[in-house]
């Protein structure tokens, strides 16, 4: 048989399991769902209510589940269409379905050998390390349940600077453009925007050599805004001026974060005599709740008030260009296991991330166990 007839190979992985944050939809569980990521904080039930007024003002429905359903819907259709036989499950860290849950059906159905795609696509504990851990508790809850036989777990790579990931957001600036006022589109600004993380966190994110000052998680996006900037140029004609900026703080005063938030920025741009604005969410692979509310309604009412134009560009969401390149991510990591030779596909000056997190990659406060990587006790 040709190899252009010959079925994809995804031996020796019989799953694919989409691991996500989760959100709620519904109203009755906004709190709930807080708890759930608030855990062990010790933070009252009433400051909850407090912080869950962002999902209220949406119906108390996060829009990640939705998104994530329709990635699901992509990835089995480009699976199906280019003969990939391999089923896609779906898992979250903070709401249903839950992963220990999908992963006791992924047990229960045979499956031994999954890979794991995480909704996020850069370095960072909360991006990459947590849902490792995650990972871990989940087998040792099966282990404890007495399932005989607890599949092996491998995390595809960090994908932030894959073809499939960076071109939509490309596209998605561009289209914002073209929708402001024409007067100011060549003069805007691109505001390249990201969850800020604790700068501790920041600094230890990736492996130990890329350490200190932002580490790998500031780099990482730094990489793909210049990517992004760079066909921006290419495409209009026009260099225009940007920066990485941050959102979604959420931690104590005193701590110090990443900075400077957006809404800093917009007025410290308006303040320079900036004509317009897009911000473009390059940390964030769909439009969950940091979005809609952070930048769709916080920073766009900011603009507002300063009376300078703004538009948000699209998130990569279900682009069919993104399932096709987490078609290529499986295919990749597969040929790895098999032990065959991979050419790996990557833009920008830091080339493909690493398929196994070492010992001391975005570490935690507290030491935990991690699956899915070099120190994973599931092996």
């Amino acid at each position: 048989m040709s190899d252009q007839l010959r079925a994809p190979d995804a031996g020796p992985y019989d799953a694919l399991l989409l691991l996500s944050f989760g959100g709620p939809e519904g109203p009755d569980d906004v709190v709930p769902f807080l708890e759930n990521v608030t855990r062990g904080r010790g933070i009252p039930r009433e400051r909850l209510k407090e912080v869950g007024q962002h999902y209220f003002g949406f119906g108390g429905v996060s829009p990640i589940n939705g998104q994530n359903r329709e990635l699901l819907d992509a990835l089995r259709k480009d699976f199906a269409e280019h003969g990939l036989d391999l089923p896609v499950y779906w898992g979250n860290r903070n709401w249903a379905p839950y992963l220990t849950d999908v992963l006791r059906e992924m047990a229960a159905d045979g499956r031994r050998r999954i890979a794991v795609l995480a909704t996020s696509a850069y370095a960072s504990y909360s991006g990459c390390r947590q849902y490792r851990e995650n990972l871990a508790d989940a087998l040792a809850t099966l282990a404890q349940e007495g399932v005989a036989e607890l599949p092996k777990m491998d995390k595809l790579r960090h994908y932030f600077n894959h073809p499939g990931f960076v071109r939509p957001m490309i596209d998605g600036v561009l289209a914002s453009l073209a929708a402001l006022p024409r007067e100011v589109r060549a003069g805007a600004h691109l505001a390249f925007t990201t969850h800020s993380i604790p700068t501790a966190a920041a600094d230890t994110s990736g492996p130990v050599e890329e350490h200190g000052d932002g580490g790998a998680y500031v780099k990482e996006h730094l990489d793909v805004a210049g990517l992004i900037a760079d066909a921006v140029r290419a495409e209009t004609g026009t260099e225009l001026p940007w920066e990485l900026v941050y959102q979604s703080r959420s931690g104590a005063p005193h701590i110090p974060w990443l900075e400077p938030d957006i809404c800093d920025h917009l007025e410290a741009l308006h303040e320079a005599g900036a004509p317009a604005v897009v911000m473009v969410p390059i940390g964030f692979v769909s439009d969950h709740m940091e979005v809609l509310y952070d930048l769709d309604t916080e920073a766009t009412a900011k603009a507002a008030e300063l009376g300078l134009p703004v538009a948000r560009s699209a998130t990569v969401g279900a682009d069919p260009r993104f399932a096709a390149a987490v078609r290529d991510l499986v295919l990749e990591r597969a040929a790895v296991e098999r032990g065959e030779t991979v050419e790996r596909c990557a833009l920008g000056a830091l080339g493909p991330s690493h398929d196994l997190c070492a010992v001391g990659c975005c570490p935690a406060r507290a030491p935990r166990p991690a699956a899915a990587g070099v120190d994973s006790p599931y092996a």
